[in-house]
């Protein structure tokens, strides 16, 4: 997989993008080529991290922000349930590590969909609170959200393999 250096002089939305789209490509380069078992493992005890369990949390949060929140759809959870409110973490399962691979790849195509019909000064509401939030605003979340996890990500794989990067 290559990963897309984000633009260093372009308008603020292709900075934006540029950077969601980094950190987007960051998180496949650190899920590349590991086997079912190996990104649902839990590598860092006690945590319940493991790759695919953030493959799964950002697959959700790709819903939850630009499909439930900007688009004002009504997203059913795909991981996690009141009884498990950390089923996109605790509930991963290597024979659906394709599956979840491929729901996130489709979480992504439709939030970039939903986000260019969309100005960087445009309004929303978060379901059930009271602020008024920009689409700027969620491309800066959106990166703060990736550049944490893919912290997690980086320490994840090279406990499970040796493998770093950036």
């Amino acid at each position: 997989m290559t990963r897309i250096n984000p633009p260093t002089a372009a308008s603020e939305r292709e900075l934006l993008q540029g950077f969601l789209d980094f950190h987007r490509q960051t998180l496949l380069l650190k899920v590349s080529d590991l086997s079912g078992e190996q990104l649902a493992r839990r590598s860092a005890e006690p945590s319940s991290l493991s790759l695919l369990g953030l493959v799964r949390h950002l697959t959700e949060v790709e819903q939850y922000w630009f499909k439930s929140c900007l688009a004002g759809e009504e997203v059913p959870d795909r991981y996690w349930t009141a009884e498990h409110p950390d089923g996109d973490f605790d509930l991963v399962d290597p024979a659906q590590a394709q599956a979840d691979l491929q729901a996130y790849a489709d979480a992504v195509q439709e939030s970039d969909k939903i986000a260019s019909r969309h100005a960087l000064d445009d309004p929303f509401r978060r379901p059930r609170r009271l602020e008024i939030y920009s689409v700027r605003y969620l491309y800066i979340h959106m990166i703060e959200e990736y550049a944490r996890h893919n912290g997690h990500a980086d320490l994840l794989r090279e406990r499970i393999d040796g493998k770093t990067g950036e």
